[in-house]
């Protein structure tokens, strides 16, 4: 399996964490006899030598010996090894069909931008090399078909399908195994393989989707058919039938009151990433994977999937109502549409006997932020009854307080108080009494003697007091002034992050106002050093002095560096409003800026200050259509504009008919993703009703 491993100089090339040195080590490990050992280097393998994707010169050192290890009969967890080939060779793609003779064409990887030249490089060395490695070598994976070990047979037919130069062969495999198959696991891997063939060899379907359409009825099992449904639903919606919701619902069902694990071979429980990822997965990882694919299929179709996932949290099977919600995160996360039904059904797991089915129902609803009312009831009923989900003492708030408080519920006040009081108060508190907006008024007595408790000398000063400060500022509790001016006049110059520091302890000042003239002196001290943009924007916040403030904003626009000072100047220029004329030249060169984020912020305030729409309008548009992350700050403007900004209403009723929230994307997602999507709706419609 090794000949030649010592021969290779793997001390010259690199995988993600520096020298190769250690690769051979991994490959051996793959061997062993141990299955803790095996992996961990099958965890070594992603994490280092394949790390998120990435191909090195390492990776495709290792593919000759990666291939000796599938071929080597008896060897166990060689299915791993199948499905690390065929994620070197880009198996998490959907590309073109492999041409005959293995040879393929190269391409960017998912999320990269093909325009850029790094990446095109990249993609025509390492990854297209990759790729043309495991079509060449791909005639094994036509052996492994018939493999002894049904963990190896679930492993290939979708690495068959996307790399074998000879598709006819491959369907014939496929429809051929099909019939002899006897595992249920492997069946559901022969479907989709049957289903990715059909997509990438659409020439050569026929056979393929008519196989998935029989499939999909009676007499066969209902994991089998709800397999094809799903595959059918990818490669030939149109062979769907008419009831799918609801044939999908009773099988589901039925599959439930029957079903029993495919029999994946018991693991050894490793403290590696696979093994800790392993632990995680659902009871029901099969079903999950079926139901993934179909609501995977069915995409904008938002009422069929409310609906599929109804049906799935109406199932008496705690599995499926599991796998429904993880389903749920996925729709809400990227489609708008009314989901009040499915939240308070969800809500419902929270009073369930299975903690991972509770723990899974807070993970979706913490997201949510306002979308989780309908589960606030019974968010309430578990933080009332349950002190210990609150996260007292712990370094974080516990799921279910900060679901609720996301929802903006004065229930979550109590719990909140009580956390606040403890000798250790997670740094996260802060920022979700925000979101109580004036119902968490009666905490701010609390987060006030807690901002006195901040040490005025300490590596985490910042951290601590900026949620603190930042609660402060959104309840306007001017009364912490003092505790303020204490941050502001006792911290060290070399304190950590004392920037970061005195720009939160402005903004809260700036939040507080007029009520906050007890700070005016020291402001005042500022405006003659390092801090003098953040003081002069807290000033007029504060003073309303035009004469005192403007040099030092004005100064800040005209020198580029640093950034954050210029960014706080536009800002405060935009709160001054008329007053601010004298910055209205250099802002105007600003709507020119090469910087999307720098015109954006300058057209904003060249608005608030002059009234004219001529410069802005345009600069708008165009940062509206390159970025969505710009259009919350483009439609809080637009709120502001009233009627000057209807030239502009076209980019805001589009964006309201377009089903797709504006932050969504693949490869991952922010935490306040469809909170920051539903303001902009908000903000949408409140642009159309103010015109």
């Amino acid at each position: 399996m090794f000949r030649g491993i010592d021969e290779v100089d793997w001390a010259s090339m690199e995988h993600a964490y520096g020298s190769a040195a250690d690769v051979p080590e991994l490959l051996r490990g793959l061997a062993s006899q141990h299955p803790h050992e095996r992996e961990a280097a099958l965890d070594g393998m992603y994490g280092a030598v394949h790390h998120q994707g990435d191909v090195y010169d390492s990776t495709l050192a290792c593919i000759p010996f990666l291939f000796a290890l599938v071929r080597h009969t008896g060897l166990p967890d060689r299915g791993g090894i199948v499905e690390l080939l065929a994620s070197i060779g880009g198996g998490d793609v959907d590309d073109e069909p492999a041409e005959a003779g293995g040879e393929g064409a190269g391409g960017s990887r998912v999320g990269e931008d093909p325009a850029d030249p790094d990446t095109e490089d990249r993609a025509d060395d390492n990854y297209a090399v990759a790729r043309v490695a495991i079509r060449s070598g791909a005639a094994v994976f036509l052996d492994l078909m018939t493999d002894r070990d049904p963990e190896v047979r679930r492993a290939v037919p979708t690495a068959l399908v996307r790399f074998s130069g000879a598709p006819d062969r491959v369907l014939t495999l496929l429809i051929g195994q099909l019939t002899d198959e006897h595992d249920d696991g492997v069946r559901l891997a022969l479907v989709e393989g049957l289903g990715l063939f059909a997509r990438l060899h659409p020439g050569l379907s026929t056979p393929a989707v008519d196989l998935l359409a029989s499939l999909c009825a009676a007499p066969h099992e209902p994991g089998l058919r709800l397999a094809a449904l799903g595959q059918l639903a990818l490669c030939a919606p149109d062979r769907l039938p008419a009831d799918l919701v609801s044939t999908v619902v009773e099988l589901l069902h039925t599959r439930s009151r029957h079903f029993r694990p495919s029999g994946e071979p018991t693991r050894t429980s490793t403290d590696t990433l696979l093994g800790r990822l392993r632990r995680m997965r659902p009871a029901d990882e099969e079903g999950a994977q079926l139901l993934r694919t179909l609501h995977t299929a069915l995409g904008a179709r938002t009422e069929d999937r409310i609906a599929l996932l109804k049906g799935q949290l109406s199932s008496t099977d705690t599995a499926d109502r599991c796998n429904a919600v993880w389903m749920s995160a996925g729709l809400f996360r990227e489609w708008r549409a009314a989901y009040a039904e499915p939240v308070a059904l969800i809500g419902e797991q929270l009073v369930s006997d299975e903690e991972q089915l509770r723990q899974a129902a807070v993970s979706v609803l913490e997201f949510l932020f306002i979308l989780a009312e309908p589960a606030a009831d019974r968010l309430a009923a578990l933080v009332a009854s349950d002190p210990d989900s609150w996260g007292r003492g712990r370094a974080t708030l516990g799921g279910p307080l900060r679901a609720l408080a996301r929802t903006g519920d004065a229930r979550a006040v109590p719990a909140l108080a009580e956390v606040l009081r403890q000798p250790f108060v997670p740094n996260e508190t802060g920022y979700t009494v925000r979101h109580l907006g004036p119902a968490g008024a009666p905490l701010a007595p609390l987060l006030r003697e807690r901002l006195a408790d901040v040490p005025l000398d300490d590596a985490d000063t910042f951290s601590r007091a900026a949620p603190l400060l930042s609660a402060l500022g959104a309840l306007r509790y001017a009364d912490a002034v003092p505790e303020v001016l204490r941050l502001l006049h006792g911290t060290p110059r070399d304190l950590r992050l004392r920037d970061s520091l005195v720009r939160a302890l402005t903004e809260t000042l700036i939040a507080f106002g007029p009520a906050a003239r007890e700070a005016i002196p020291a402001l005042r001290e500022l405006l003659s050093g390092e801090s003098a943009v953040a003081a002069a924007a807290a000033l007029w916040a504060v003073e309303g002095d035009a004469e005192t403030v403007l040099p030092p904003l004005l100064r800040a626009l005209a020198t580029p560096e640093p950034a954050g000072d210029s960014r706080t100047a536009v800002s405060a220029l935009a709160r001054m409003g008329p007053a601010a004329r004298a910055a209205l030249p250099r802002l105007r060169d600003l709507t020119d800026s090469a910087d999307l984020w720098e015109r954006t912020a300058a057209a904003c305030a060249f608005w608030d200050i002059a009234a004219d729409p001529t410069p802005v309008l345009p600069v708008f548009r165009d940062a509206w259509r390159q970025n969505p992350y710009a259009r919350g700050t483009i439609t809080a403007c637009l709120v502001r504009m009233g009627d000057a900004g209807i030239p502009a209403h076209d980019l805001v009723t589009t964006e309201l008919a377009t089903p797709r929230r504006h932050r969504a994307r693949s490869g991952g997602y922010g935490s306040h993703d469809v909170l920051e999507d539903e303001t902009l709706l908000r903000d949408c419609r409140a642009v159309l009703e103010g015109s």
